[in-house]
């Protein structure tokens, strides 16, 4: 069974941005190294994000699933191959961020959602230092003081810069990253 990688980020980038060039390389990237790409299937990051995954040589149907805010399918990127219309608006974000890994190329408020939840979900997270937005902000930082993973004393937003060092991180670590949020504890600082 393929693990899906999540990518969130800006709804809205132009197509001459850095943004979406690398969201692009980084669904291609995706593809290429045998995992399943998951986005909000909107517009901006998350189109760039699905064409690149379709552009891979080694893409298949059904390895781009979208996650879409509203009831209404028509709203997907035409990439899109899985169409979940949730219905959940911002609330779906948590959705995407439970994925084996999330991959944030910039972002605003969203994004900065998406990578908290996959930050506390316990789900490996990297961010683009030399994108427009959060994930630069984030990248190589840890979100709080909690020991997520005693036995990976570096984990962190892992912060990358070209979508080859995203899934060479992924690739590295996505199997270290096993454990599941199973809810909040007293004891959760």
């Amino acid at each position: 069974m393929k693990q899906i990688i999540a990518v969130a980020g800006n709804a809205a980038v132009p197509e001459s941005s850095i943004n979406f060039k690398l969201a692009y390389d980084t669904g291609k990237a995706i593809i290429d190294h045998g995992y399943r790409l998951q986005c909000g299937g909107l517009d901006g990051v998350m189109l760039a994000a699905c064409k690149g995954a379709r552009a891979s040589e080694k893409y298949t149907e059904g390895d781009i699933i979208g996650l879409l805010p509203s009831f209404d399918p028509k709203t997907a990127n035409e990439y899109v191959d899985v169409i979940i219309p949730t219905g959940l608006d911002v609330f779906r974000n948590v959705i995407v961020a439970s994925a084996s890994a999330v991959i944030a190329v910039g972002g605003g408020a969203g994004t900065l959602s998406e990578i908290a939840n996959a930050w506390a979900l316990k789900r490996l997270v990297v961010g683009y230092k030399n994108a427009d937005g959060w994930s630069a902000k984030l990248a190589d930082t840890r979100l709080d003081t909690r020991i997520r993973y005693p036995d990976i004393p570096e984990d962190r937003v892992f912060g990358v810069t070209t979508a080859e060092e995203a899934l060479s991180v992924i690739d590295k670590y996505v199997s270290r990253y096993t454990s599941y949020h199973k809810g909040i504890t007293p004891g959760d600082k």
